[in-house]
């Protein structure tokens, strides 16, 4: 959650430091914060309450609390802290029996072992690739009017799902995004995650691709400085950057790591023997064929090479002058920028169909179906993949841009480190195909004493389980982000994780086990609670656990589960769930899937469209996609009440509860309350809550009686009367349903 200083204050203080600061200096690397300088693993600090450390990331937070004089909340109750974790690692609620388990499991180590079990859970990975996909911008379209559909987008999400699940060390996930390619150009999942780089917005309709090229490149150079560096290099675009030691030739440099990049679309993924074997069927099929398609080819090309002509003058000269430049003699800034255009003019050329005349439709018609009989000699297809290379070992100059505009190039630049960040001798080594750029940029990150690498995904992982970060601006470790509150914390965390391989389910299973995590957040428990509540009220000192909203996905997967329709299928292609009648009116309004059950998939599944979202997605904050998201908003609101009481979804959740409640346990009413809390808080209702649903039970069958409905129950289940769909109706909506203590 934002820090209400920061949501407050930002615009005033970027306003008067804006006005303060000369434009054409940067900040002094002197006043820098300490994110820039080398990070080293501290000492673990001596504190007087012994007894409560578990690990060392309590002795770092109890340190700074007896600072303060000050002492933490005592441990959440055992079902609290079952939720809690369940949620943080997997987004979803604790089911009965391990409810049951927990509570009755008296080992010393009980906890310990749940968290194992959550870690180990491949709902783990689809709980924390999510987090990740924030803050990458994923999406499968490409935004912007037209909004067209990436077909292979969802591939990335699967490796990063698969990533996290596998544990694969930080090092090498981030290495396979940024060159995988040219690291590990035969694996595919490799291939497969420099997609990293494709999920920019992009206006493939454009009618400058210069210009479009550029915005690409200056896309992705700020949201892998604020993704990975956590620093905000967009601002050092247009002129140095007025607050943090990164000058506008940095800016540049970086650039150029990733400038000689071009789109690949069409890389068939597989083993050695399934591409051969491909490659082997395939060509047999093309000599077969090679006559029926160049006459199938001529009857469309006067017309393909019409419309070729006609878009043309519509683009910019340098467009014009790469696509009508032929492909052996292109520079690699021309293949760059026809390889952009190429697919503008590639969906106007597939329409020349319709200027054929009758009798040559019909001729054209008849030579698909000749063709059609040899589909037996083509190969099964294989996956294909979404994403880059470069264009060769040559590269296109890289310069300085006057004001960030590409049409006033100054000096050239060569690709480089920020300055501000110390030397690191990396060299640029390239290979038969690449640069080899990108390769040098990866390694740069995990060189021994890299600042911000570690530092920022450690506090990344430190913010979703308690709400804000250690550095609370996750995306902005410069001057004018917000101060790290335990910076010795993050560096041991940051330690902790390069030391253990990069495995983060290590440093995942560090913060969790830990006593400061176990916090309840109960603050009048806290025996200290009127001075900390004086010094202390934002909780910078992590004296109590906070109550947390849960996320829009997870809202939406524990909505599935506690009805018992959730679909846990985990991969391929995305899920198109049922829109509501009036979005249905949308021009990005998708048909829902054939298949009921592929409709009720983790949120995480559902097609990540960026001109439409589903209605409760989008009521409970999810990001818009069209940039890094580093901390999601957490708003009250009254469509967040609508969408909840009124939504079909949320309704037909609740009558399937009560279906499944009402076979199980009949006309005892009381067993179908207890079960119906289990299922919904994971606890027992006390007395007096079992008292009042049984009142509210009674009373709305008396009002149903003056008009007596039975809900026809589904699959073969027995109705549910409408005062039980009410009853759980009401659970689904309240506060203990939607927040995680």
């Amino acid at each position: 959650m934002t820090s209400p200083r920061w949501s407050y204050y930002c615009t005033a203080s970027l306003l008067i430091a804006y006005l303060c600061v000369p434009l054409s200096h940067g900040a002094d690397p002197a006043s820098s914060t300490w994110a820039y300088k080398h990070q080293a693993r501290p000492a673990v600090p001596n504190v007087q309450q012994k007894p409560w450390v578990h690990n060392p990331v309590d002795a770092f937070v109890l340190s700074r609390l007896e600072q303060a004089g000050l002492k933490p909340t005592p441990a959440a109750q055992k079902i609290v802290l079952l939720r809690r974790v369940t949620y943080d690692l997997t987004g979803l609620l604790p089911t009965t029996a391990e409810c049951a388990d927990f509570l009755h499991d008296n080992r010393p180590d009980a906890y310990e072992r749940v968290v194992d079990r959550l870690l180990a859970s491949n709902r783990f990975g689809e709980r924390w690739a999510q987090h990740w996909l924030d803050v990458v911008r994923y999406a499968e379209t490409e935004g912007y009017k037209m909004d067209r559909l990436r077909p292979e987008a969802f591939r990335y999400r699967d490796y990063v799902i698969r990533a996290f699940n596998s544990d694969m060390p930080y090092s090498r996930f981030l290495s396979q995004q940024i060159a995988g390619d040219e690291t590990e150009p035969t694996n595919p999942d490799a291939i497969v995650a420099t997609g990293f780089w494709r999920l920019h917005m992009e206006e493939s309709n454009g009618d400058n691709y210069r210009r479009i090229r550029q915005d690409i490149l200056d896309d992705n150079t700020d949201t892998f400085a604020s993704a990975v560096l956590g620093l905000t290099f967009s601002c050092a675009r247009c002129h140095d950057h007025k607050f943090d030691p990164i000058s506008q030739r940095d800016y540049y440099r970086l650039q150029a790591f990733v400038s000689p990049m071009i789109q690949r679309d069409t890389i068939p993924l597989g083993t050695a023997q399934e591409l051969a074997d491909y490659a082997a069927k395939q060509a047999a099929w093309e000599l077969a064929t090679r006559k029926l398609r160049d006459e199938i080819e001529l009857l469309t090309a006067e017309h393909a090479r019409a419309i070729f002509e006609e878009l043309l003058p519509a683009l910019d000269a340098d467009t014009q002058k790469a696509l009508r430049t032929p492909l052996t003699e292109r520079t690699p800034l021309q293949s760059q920028v026809a390889a952009l255009a190429e697919k503008q003019v590639l969906i106007r050329q597939s329409r020349a169909y319709r200027r054929l005349t009758p009798d040559k439709r019909a001729h054209y018609d008849n030579l698909n179906r000749q063709l059609a009989e040899f589909d037996t000699m083509k190969p099964a297809k294989l996956p294909m993949a979404m994403s880059v290379g470069d264009v060769g070992t040559d590269v296109p100059a890289t310069h300085l841009l006057g004001g960030g505009n590409f049409l006033r190039p100054r000096d050239e630049v060569q690709a480089g480190f920020p300055s501000a960040m110390g030397d690191f001798n990396v060299a640029v080594v390239a290979t038969p195909s690449s640069t080899g750029r990108r390769t040098a940029l990866a390694r740069w990150l995990f060189q021994p004493g890299h600042p911000l690498t570690g530092r920022v995904i450690a506090n990344r992982l430190w913010q979703e389980y308690f709400g804000e970060g250690i550095v609370g601006t996750p995306n902005d470790f410069g001057n004018m982000g917000e101060k790290a509150t335990h910076p010795a914390l993050l560096d041991y965390l940051a330690s902790e994780l390069a030391d253990s391989g990069w495995k983060l389910k290590s440093l995942h299973r560090l913060i969790v086990t830990s006593n400061t995590y176990r916090q309840s957040s109960l603050t009048d428990a806290n025996p200290t609670e009127d001075r900390a509540e004086r010094i202390d009220p934002d909780n910078d000192l992590i004296w109590h656990s906070q109550l947390r909203r849960r996320d829009a996905e997870s809202l939406h997967d524990i909505t599935l589960q506690v009805s018992g329709r959730l679909n846990e299928r985990m991969f391929g292609l995305s899920s198109l769930p049922e829109l509501p009648a009036p979005v249905n009116e949308s021009r990005s309004a998708w048909y829902p899937d054939a298949r009921e059950e592929d409709r009720y998939r983790r949120a995480i599944y559902i097609t990540a469209r960026r001109n439409l979202a589903l209605p409760l997605l989008a009521a409970f904050d999810a990001p818009d996609r069209s940039a890094s998201c580093p901390t999601r908003s957490t708003t009250i609101s009254a469509p967040q009440s609508l969408v909840m009481l009124n939504s079909k979804f949320t309704l037909d959740q609740a009558r399937r509860l009560a279906e499944q409640l009402t076979q199980s346990c009949g006309s005892d009413l009381s067993a179908l309350v207890r079960d119906a809390y289990q299922a919904t808080y994971s606890r027992e209702p006390a007395p007096q809550e079992l008292a009042a649903a049984l009142r509210f039970l009674a009373r709305q069958a008396q009002v149903a009686r003056s008009s007596p409905v039975m809900i026809k129950g589904a699959e073969g289940r027995p109705p549910a009367s409408p005062a039980v769909i009410d009853f759980c109706h009401a659970l689904m909506n309240a506060v203990e349903f939607m927040y995680v203590e």
